[in-house]
């Protein structure tokens, strides 16, 4: 009769600290990051507090709260967004900091600034696309309406026939509305006289007093004077036409190929284990995805965008090179 083994005392605790270990790899792996590493998630945001950035940035990190722990925002304004995206691209690679790259951060300042804190190419791991933001052509209803002008059309035929008579605003050199404006301007065949205000709300305002012609603004800063009758939307400049501005149509209805919209997401630290983003990734896309985002979105005209690391990577590698030639052919320079 074979003899039966006995577990030892010795082999005993043997088994049971290596079942210890493995339920707390376990939990590691599915408690919210945050916690398992002892630390909130910082999430840089490199502009101002209350703008549309800023607010879908604090309704995403309430969203993930119950699978990545805590996350908390951290305003870094300044230097066309520079100084936030630098923050980012010099922090620790273990994802506890995450920023956001934008349009302006991402694909507009390396060609803008003579000089970059930060290589937009190679020091983030990209984690998702957010949001992407139609851009709208206005026109002063006032003014559109004595021009007779109530299409791109008419617009172009008007600006052929009266050369140099035109002028346009937009938040300042090297600003989405001034890039808008010279690629609308190339594409067209036409000319117009640029006028750089101090930022978008001043271009607003001088469109609204009929200091300037047209403009291409953010759709979400535009909506209540377009709402209002104020401002006449022309076109939007995403290649299809959108829902919250029914009946306009896209700019490339009449452009072939024209698109120039707003956009930003989430970024890492270049180094960031692949493993890490994915977790990251899978967290704030199932947070974008959410009824509730879209709704909350939606009040900003803002369309949430997810997307694979891999795609949002190739989407601002596709961005950076659009932007390179729009931004050496508008001559804009900040030294």
């Amino acid at each position: 009769m074979q003899q039966q083994s006995e577990i030892t005392p010795t082999i005993f605790m043997h088994i049971k600290t290596l079942l210890a270990a493995a339920l707390a790899v376990l939990a590691s792996a599915t408690a919210p990051l945050a916690q398992a590493q002892g630390k909130p998630i910082r999430l840089i945001v490199p502009y101002a507090a209350g703008g549309p950035i800023d607010i879908t940035a604090r309704a995403l990190a309430e969203r993930v709260r119950d699978t990545l722990g805590p996350v908390i925002i951290d305003n870094r304004p300044g230097a066309g967004g520079n100084i936030g995206a630098d923050a980012v691209a010099k922090a620790a690679p273990d994802g506890l900091t995450i920023g956001i790259a934008a349009t302006a951060t991402h694909a507009v300042n390396p060609w803008l600034y003579g000089k970059m804190p930060y290589n937009a190419a190679t020091d983030f791991a990209p984690i998702t696309q957010m949001v992407r933001v139609p851009n709208v052509l206005v026109m002063n209803a006032e003014t559109a309406q004595r021009l007779k002008i109530s299409s791109v059309s008419d617009l172009i035929a008007y600006a052929r026939a009266n050369p140099a008579k035109l002028n346009y605003g937009s938040g300042g050199n090297g600003s989405a509305g001034h890039l808008a404006g010279e690629m609308f301007k190339k594409e067209a065949g036409i000319f117009a006289v640029h006028i750089p205000y101090n930022g978008g709300n001043p271009a607003q305002l001088a469109l609204l007093s009929g200091q300037v012609d047209f403009n291409f603004d953010n759709l979400a800063t535009a909506a209540p004077n377009i709402r209002s009758g104020k401002l006449k939307a022309i076109a939007v400049t995403t290649l299809k036409g959108v829902s919250a501005l029914p009946g306009t149509p896209p700019v490339a209805d009449t452009l072939k190929g024209f698109a120039i919209d707003t956009w930003w997401g989430l970024v890492a630290p270049a180094a960031t284990p692949k493993d890490v983003v994915a977790r990251l990734n899978q967290a704030f896309v199932a947070a974008l995805n959410a009824p509730e985002t879209k709704t909350r979105f939606a009040t900003l005209l803002a369309e949430p965008a997810p997307s694979t690391p891999e795609d949002f990577g190739a989407f601002m590698n596709s961005e950076r090179s659009k932007y390179e030639g729009l931004v050496k052919a508008s001559g804009a320079r900040v030294d």
